[in-house]
């Protein structure tokens, strides 16, 4: 597989990361996941917003502009000769001495891999997580930091209880996200998703979705669940029908009219 780092394509296997990059050592970064298909790059523009405002939070840069980012992206499409796949940037404040400050000037590490898309998954059915919960009072909450422990601890109790998916709840027991991706409900023919403020990441699939359906915004809590006729969750990879949350079926059990609609407008 070849990679690009820091301005050159080349090998994974000759790829090196510094050992005291901050990205390894404190999870200091951010990764953004885009969707290539035809060829095309989808959302390029709202993922590099979204990851030049992580950055900002943080307290570094990005290294380049974005169109050298795009640029860089297609060459590694054409380095590995596909059309269609999961790209993933990440982006680290780079290496450091040791210490939780980080540098005054610092050095980000940027890398982009490219993977197959993989086959489009089957209707989800997920636990509501009881290993951890989503703060929703932090800051990181708005972006995709290298620090996913919480979604890495909800997904494995999924996988161990037989489920594909853990909806994590937030420090007030309201319903937040998925480990990987947002979620929807359709209830009495509306579109419903939970607001950043309870923790649910700001998505560029979220968002989209939000405007092509003209859903609303709002607290959700787990009994809402019960009421939805449907239910689906949104990542950068697609869209993905919610059938059953705790072995309860949602709706008929089976992907609803919106969430096959809506497959067709985005897909």
């Amino acid at each position: 597989m070849t990679v690009w780092l820091n301005g050159s394509l080349l090998d994974e296997g000759e790829a090196r990361i510094d050992p005291a990059d901050r990205g390894l050592t404190l999870a200091d970064g951010l990764f953004e996941t885009l969707r290539l298909k035809d060829g095309k790059i989808r959302h390029l523009a709202a993922h590099l917003a979204r990851l030049h405002a992580g950055a900002a939070c943080l307290g570094f840069h990005v290294p380049l502009p974005d169109k050298e980012i795009g640029q860089a992206m297609t060459a590694l499409a054409k380095a590995q000769g596909q059309q269609d796949g999961v790209l993933r940037l990440t982006l680290t404040r780079g290496p450091a001495r040791r210490g939780l400050l980080p540098p005054a000037e610092p050095h980000p590490t940027l890398l982009l891999t490219l993977a197959p898309a993989g086959a489009e998954p089957g209707p989800a059915r997920a636990i509501i997580a009881t290993v951890t919960r989503r703060n929703e009072f932090s800051p990181a909450s708005r972006f995709k930091t290298l620090n996913v422990m919480d979604a890495l601890l909800a997904r494995r109790e999924a996988a161990a209880r037989g489920a594909d998916e853990a909806l994590l709840l937030n420090s007030q027991g309201r319903l937040a996200e998925g480990t990987i991706a947002n979620l929807f409900v359709v209830i009495d023919g509306e579109v419903l998703t939970p607001p950043v403020a309870d923790g649910a990441l700001p998505g560029v699939m979220r968002a989209e979705v939000i405007d092509r359906l003209s859903a609303s915004v709002a607290p959700l809590n787990p009994a809402d669940l019960a009421a939805a006729s449907e239910a689906f969750l949104t990542n950068a990879n697609g869209i993905r029908a919610l059938v059953a949350v705790e072995n309860r079926p949602i709706g008929g059990g089976h992907e609803g009219p919106v969430t096959v609609r809506l497959k067709g407008l985005v897909g």
